[in-house]
């Protein structure tokens, strides 16, 4: 694939362009695997929407980002949170409802005592991994696949999530395998990024790879 320097408020702009899909919000999905820089992806993308603006939208916050880790009851919730968001989030979205989920506390082990309030901004972005899986593709004004190399996502997950948790880690991985595997979430992504281009950008920009994804 090819990668092309592209800017976040293009991107921006194309998503806003589109009619919302989810009560009154677009959902926009980030998916990838672990390390694949999805997070970093997801707020660009939040900041650049929020620069642009949305019409009918008094001047407050255009996006908000979901992040799917807040969701996991644990590392082997891994797939099976989906219900959870179902209810808490993308049930009220469909509705033009705030949605409201607890925060999941990877120190302690359980969910917080308080509530992440998902308000339905015209744009929602869902970042984690399976965020673009098929059961909601038909709702998704944009699906985005991160990638990047094997050995460097490890690399910047152990950094990130210490060397002690490699293990839960290395199972982790497995799974993101498998799943992408069955669900080709990179073959149905409108749009495929490169989560470590040697191309020199700025955070205004990203690096799009040509030649997977099914949107031009």
């Amino acid at each position: 694939m090819t990668g092309t320097l592209a800017a976040y408020a293009d991107l921006a702009a194309r998503v806003l362009a589109g009619p919302p899909l989810v009560g009154r919000s677009r959902l926009v999905a980030v998916d990838g695997a672990s390390g694949a820089g999805k997070t970093a992806f997801a707020t660009r993308l939040g900041a650049a929407l929020d620069r642009a603006g949305s019409p009918g939208n008094s001047g407050g916050r255009v996006a908000t980002v979901v992040h799917t880790d807040d969701l996991l009851d644990g590392w082997d919730d891994q797939l099976t949170f989906w219900p959870r968001l179902e209810e808490s989030v993308l049930g009220p979205l469909r509705a033009g409802r705030p949605g409201a989920h607890p925060r999941y506390d990877w120190l302690r082990g359980e969910f917080g005592p308080h509530e992440i309030v998902v308000e339905p901004t015209p744009v929602v972005i869902l970042e984690g991994f399976s965020a673009a899986r098929a059961a909601v593709r038909p709702e998704l004004s944009l699906a985005v696949f991160v990638v990047a190399p094997a050995d460097l996502r490890l690399d910047r997950a152990l950094a990130r999530d210490g060397a002690g948790l490699r293990p839960y880690l290395e199972r982790w991985r497995r799974t993101e395998d498998a799943h992408f595997r069955a669900d080709r979430t990179g073959g149905h992504a409108d749009l495929v990024v490169d989560g470590a281009p040697e191309v020199p950008h700025d955070a205004r920009h990203y690096v799009r790879l040509t030649g997977q994804e099914r949107v031009p």
